[in-house]
């Protein structure tokens, strides 16, 4: 009868939030079961807490989110430039681990601190857009200060999401409410000097004592109980919230106040937090209207943490005190089903002028055998944070965004025989290629010079069609990104940071070398002079029909009669002096080169 009972009860919550809509929204990703070497975090946190809220009936695929990770663009309000560019440093793993480990781990470890900051902000604009809550189950990375991280914090994602919000044009006042047992250092710290976010923590030691403008920090110490918790909380926030009168709240439920908290110092029992939690959010529901909010995890440590994140989140959707089971191996397991329902959500989160891409024809490229060694970087320095960092600083991904492209994303493939791949997609499900850039270094062309040598570049607008204005060009599939000496830019960039002194293409067609040829340089002076005669025989066409008329066999030596073929030239753009000054200084053999004639064939 208990059981019959018990099922009686999940089929009326189902039908109760089936007739009522969801009025809470959970965002989730199984990324986030990434395991942390040597902390006793429990990866599966988010999914056993979801889980036991759908086997409750509680909750089902309409109520979750998949989130898309942070982008710099949103990252960088937050967190300042030189902390962005030192995640690839040893120095940073090791100041926010605490240790150092091998570097894929620790490229997954950032995709987890950019993917929790994306789940913030997709919190946030459910919680805004819905007037209620919404919940991310990971985050609360609050000591990540603007200039470095701490304390497995590499991002503060709350604080992004603050800021994204205010680039949003959302402008009350914003509570952060932060109740795990860690003091909330690195939050405070973001806006020290912004008086409309007001950051509150009740904690057991105080990380820093720099002032802020809005603020309260109430250092418990350790061995701390139900009452005096519960006493100090009751007696402080409401006097916050009176004198504050926030629009949005961010509630860090953290749970490693828990008295079995693995890592924690204070006693507080089951009773105690969920008291804790349903007394912050009575407080919310009772102000003059409403006050939406985003919740997030925060700390607690070892297998049974889930269990109280779990009890508050079922009284928040249900109003019911409800208890975990012991064993939730079943319920993970017929979970992970109706998660895989919400991947296909749709998620949160100048046209070009014509100008033709960059790109090399698959004939021309020199089939290697892959190596077994691989280099993860792009050219032995960038990852592929650095690289979107610098996409972003450039402001590529910005024009991205402006041709209709709202969520790009970027991927590298690293090989120490093939080189290095860049990838830029139209967005997450990386569907639409826009770019594709294929680098390695080379040091055999120029004596004593090293080049970054671009074997292959694509950039294409599948968005475009092609018209009068934009005609196909030949090995186009696409209109151009119209994003050319952005990704030159770009290369220049990488070459000044790396030391190399150049840039070397080769121009698989015609367009290619004449789009190129302001900037670039002739390695060969033959080919230069080649070039020119073509150049003249075409000079009354559009790229688009002289490059077709030469592949064509429309360009004739006046001399042999014969028709010229396009060859694949190497071109040079220096990029320090020593190599400008070599490229500008031939050696003599230009004047001994015959003038070529060449003529259009009609």
């Amino acid at each position: 009868m208990g059981m019959l009972r018990r099922l009686g009860r999940r089929t009326l919550r189902r039908t109760r939030r089936l007739l009522g809509g969801a009025r809470y929204s959970f965002i989730y990703h199984p990324a986030y079961e990434y395991v942390v070497p040597g902390v006793q975090f429990d990866p599966l946190r988010g999914q056993r807490v979801l889980a036991f809220l759908h086997d409750e009936g509680l909750i089902g695929a309409s109520e979750l989110t998949r989130p898309l990770p942070a982008s710099f663009e949103h990252i960088s309000r937050i967190h300042s430039s030189e902390y962005l560019e030192s995640f690839d440093l040893p120095e940073t793993m090791e100041a926010v681990l605490g240790y150092r480990t091998d570097e894929d781990r620790w490229q997954e470890f950032v995709d987890v601190q950019r993917l929790a900051a994306g789940g913030t902000i997709a919190a946030t604009r459910l919680a805004l857009r819905n007037g209620g809550a919404a919940v991310n189950l990971i985050g609360g990375f609050h000591h990540a200060l603007p200039d470095r991280g701490l304390g497995f914090c590499l991002l503060n994602d709350a604080a992004i999401a603050v800021a994204w919000a205010r680039s949003r044009g959302f402008d009350e006042p914003i509570l952060i409410v932060d109740l795990d047992l860690h003091d909330g250092n690195g939050t405070r710290a973001a806006f020290s000097e912004d008086s409309s976010v007001y950051t509150f923590s009740i904690h057991n030691e105080t990380w820093d004592e720099s002032p802020a403008v809005a603020d309260t920090r109430i250092a418990l110490g350790s061995d701390v109980t139900d009452d005096l918790y519960l006493d100090v909380l009751e007696r402080e926030l409401p006097s916050v919230l009176e004198s504050f009168r926030p629009g949005f709240v961010f509630y860090i439920a953290g749970v490693d106040v828990a008295a079995e908290d693995q890592l924690g110092n204070w006693q507080i029992s089951a009773a105690g937090l969920l008291s804790r939690d349903k007394y912050v959010v009575s407080k919310l529901r009772e102000s003059r209207r409403p006050i939406p909010a985003t919740i997030l995890l925060g700390g607690g440590y070892g297998n049974k943490a889930w269990r109280h994140s779990a009890r508050f989140l079922a009284w928040l959707v249900s109003g019911e005190e409800l208890h975990p089971t012991e064993d939730m191996d079943a319920i993970v397991r017929r979970f992970r089903r109706i998660e895989s329902e919400a991947s296909s959500k749709s998620h949160s989160e100048s046209p070009g002028s014509g100008q033709a891409d960059w790109s090399l024809s698959e004939e021309d490229m020199q089939l290697i055998v892959p190596s077994e060694s691989r280099d993860m970087r792009v050219l032995g320095e960038y990852s592929r944070h650095g690289i979107e960092l610098t996409l972003e600083r450039l402001g590529i991904l910005n024009q991205v965004r402006a041709k209709g492209y709202e969520y790009p994303s970027v991927t590298v493939h690293a090989d120490a025989s093939l080189g290095h791949t860049i990838r830029m997609f139209g967005d997450t499900t990386q569907q639409e290629l826009l770019m594709e850039l294929r680098v390695r270094r080379d040091r055999k062309t120029m004596p004593d010079m090293q080049l970054l040598y671009a074997e292959w570049l694509l950039l294409q607008n599948p968005q475009k069609q092609f018209d009068e204005k934009r005609p196909r060009l030949p090995g186009q599939e696409h209109p151009g990104l119209g994003l050319l000496a952005e990704i030159v830019a770009l290369m220049v960039v990488m070459c000044e940071r790396i030391g190399l002194d150049g840039i070397m293409f080769v121009p698989a067609h015609y367009y290619m070398a004449a789009l190129g040829r302001r900037h670039l340089v002739f390695v060969d002076q033959t080919d230069a002079v080649l070039y020119e005669a073509i150049r003249g025989a075409v000079s009354g066409l559009g790229l688009a029909d002289a490059t077709r008329a030469i592949e064509e066999g429309g360009v004739i030596d006046s001399t042999t009669g014969l028709a010229v073929d396009w060859h694949t030239p190497l071109m040079i753009l220096p990029v320090n002096e020593a190599l400008r000054n070599r490229l500008a200084h031939p050696d003599g053999e230009a004047e001994k080169l015959p003038q070529l004639e060449m003529a259009l064939s009609r």
